[in-house]
């Protein structure tokens, strides 16, 4: 059985990076989920409990986890949780494993800069390519990728903001809207 759960945590281990045996890229780290609760009588915070759970992130998602993720950073985890029994040596245990879906630093401990990976594009990216691409159409398939990758982001820069409230026009450097697609 799988579910699809959302956990918070730190990351306990730097990611490693290897190689599923069909040659998929994996990346693996250990999350610790540490649950806290205010105690009354000591006015303090105390620790009630950590679980742990095994990451692992797929393809294009584990090449950024590997580039990212260091041990101590606050992430936010969202993927498939499988709970399974294991046995070795004599010892046996129970073993939660997350098939992260995506993985995210949790902002409301640090700040973070973003960056797009150039050499790779998602599938639903590749998808959207190939569907505004018409047979007849003169561009090559990478452009037309290229261009459907294209955002215009122009509205998220403070300095274009400001310029945009002062000559009352929202939609002369872009918005949100148009960076989303919204319909016209």
């Amino acid at each position: 059985m799988q579910d699809t759960v959302t956990i918070i945590g730190n990351v306990a281990t730097d990611p490693t990076q290897g190689r599923t045996a069909g040659g998929v890229p994996v990346a693996n780290f250990r999350l610790a989920s540490t649950h806290r609760r205010f105690d009354e009588a000591t006015q303090t915070w105390v620790d009630v409990g950590t679980n742990w759970y095994s990451v692992a992130a797929f393809r294009h998602l584990a090449e950024n986890v590997k580039a990212s993720l260091r041990a101590g950073d606050s992430v936010i985890v969202t993927g498939r949780m499988k709970i399974r029994a294991w046995e070795n040596n004599g010892k046996q245990g129970t073993s939660v494993d997350i098939d992260a879906d995506a993985v995210g630093h949790d902002l409301r401990w640090g700040t973070t800069a973003y960056r797009r990976s150039p050499s790779r594009s998602s599938s639903a990216d590749q998808d959207r390519g190939a569907a505004d691409t018409a047979p007849s159409s003169a561009t090559s398939s990478s452009e037309a990728s290229e261009d459907a990758r294209a955002i215009d982001t122009s509205w998220a820069d403070p300095d274009l903001a400001s310029a945009e409230s002062a000559s009352g026009d929202p939609g002369a450097s872009g918005s949100a809207g148009d960076a989303w697609g919204a319909p016209s």
